[in-house]
């Protein structure tokens, strides 16, 4: 017991020595994880939740080694040689359980959203940091998406990948160009051997095709290797004129041609003043459609309620590929949530699912 207790402290003040990272949130799940025996991957999440109620999850399961937030603040969660449990239903080369031989890292922010310069940087850092205490390249830092699976349902006859598009925005070309690394995951071994198929034909192509939403929306972390943060200045034409007028005029009684006044140009050449257009009035836009206030609006808008979802009816099993549409709602204690919106973290049981008939 004394041993157990020692080899824990230790690893705790190796941690706290090798990563900049705050113990405000670390999780009091860490006595019971077990050391992890290998680090093959790290793993990039989305909380796709606000800062404060995320980190608070995280901590209370223990359900990441870090957290990434906006501005770009590290936390630490569970002990970085331990097992934290953010992988769930995970295959990584036909090695189940991820949590196993990896180490997860949450980002404050959305799969489908770019994340600011700063906090972008921070991510940035903390990986270089675990990629040089456990050898793992570029390629081996993936995304959550990268190794969800999901099992088998009425939709998927076979196991298959897609189950998640958390982290996706860490798959693409723009994005980890700003984190510094060069390469990414070719194929995915799993449905190359047929152990998986795919399930998510769009998530397939951010993750091995060349699908890339964040391009032009990230930007590079301040004085980062690689990244001009030198600003361009648009040329203003009158001032080139005036420059190329003051340059080729020759000098007149010894005076540089910067001390030459211009003469005033004679009134047949002088430019008439433009009268700038009269403002047009904005065109009419047609009405949005109104969302559903109601179980009532929804029927009479033409939904159907699918089922309610529980522990053996998820949401996904009830509406499918349309889970997360916006022609999608959820319904529970006459609030009425639309697909697109709403939290999957905040999916509950007796949620009812409606979709168009």
């Amino acid at each position: 017991m004394r041993t157990a207790l020692v080899l824990a402290l230790l690893l705790a003040a190796s941690d706290a020595a090798a990563i900049d990272a705050s113990n405000r949130y670390r999780s009091p799940r860490n006595p019971e994880r077990a050391i992890r025996r290998s680090t093959e991957l790290i793993v990039l999440h989305t909380t796709e939740a606000p800062a404060k109620s995320s980190l608070n999850k995280l901590s209370d399961r223990g359900e990441a080694h870090f957290c990434v937030t906006e501005e770009g603040s590290v936390y630490r969660i569970v002990d970085r040689d331990r097992e934290a449990f953010h992988a769930g239903r995970s295959m990584w080369n036909g090695k189940e359980d991820v949590d196993k031989f990896s180490i997860g890292i949450e980002c404050v922010g959305y799969h489908d959203k770019p994340m600011s310069s700063v906090q972008l940087g921070a991510i940035r850092q903390l990986v270089k940091e675990l990629q040089s205490m456990y050898r793992i390249p570029d390629e081996r830092v993936v995304c959550h998406s990268h190794v969800a699976y999901g099992a088998p349902n009425k939709w998927h006859k076979r196991a298959h990948r897609g189950r998640k598009r958390c982290g996706m925005l860490f798959a693409m070309p723009s994005v980890r160009k700003v984190l510094g690394l060069s390469a990414r995951p070719k194929t995915d071994q799993d449905v190359k051997a047929r152990r998986l198929v795919v399930g998510d034909d769009y998530l397939n192509k951010v993750l091995y095709g060349s699908v890339d939403t964040m391009a032009g929306k990230v930007a590079g972390p301040r004085n980062s290797p690689g990244t001009n943060t030198k600003t361009e200045e648009k040329p203003n034409p009158i001032l080139e004129r005036i420059k190329s007028a003051v340059q080729t005029k020759p000098a007149q009684d010894g005076q540089s041609p910067a001390a030459q006044p211009k003469p005033a140009e004679p009134a047949a050449r002088q430019q008439p003043k433009l009268q700038s257009p009269k403002p047009q009035p904005p065109k009419p836009q047609p009405p949005k459609p109104q969302a559903p206030k109601s179980i009532a609006d929804l029927k009479r808008m033409g939904y159907v309620e699918r089922g309610k979802i529980s522990r053996e009816s998820t949401a996904s099993r009830i509406a499918g590929k349309q889970w997360n549409s916006p022609d999608t709602w959820y319904t529970i204690r006459d609030k009425i949530f639309p697909g697109d919106k709403i939290d999957p973290r905040k999916l509950e049981n007796g949620m009812s699912v409606w979709t168009k008939k």
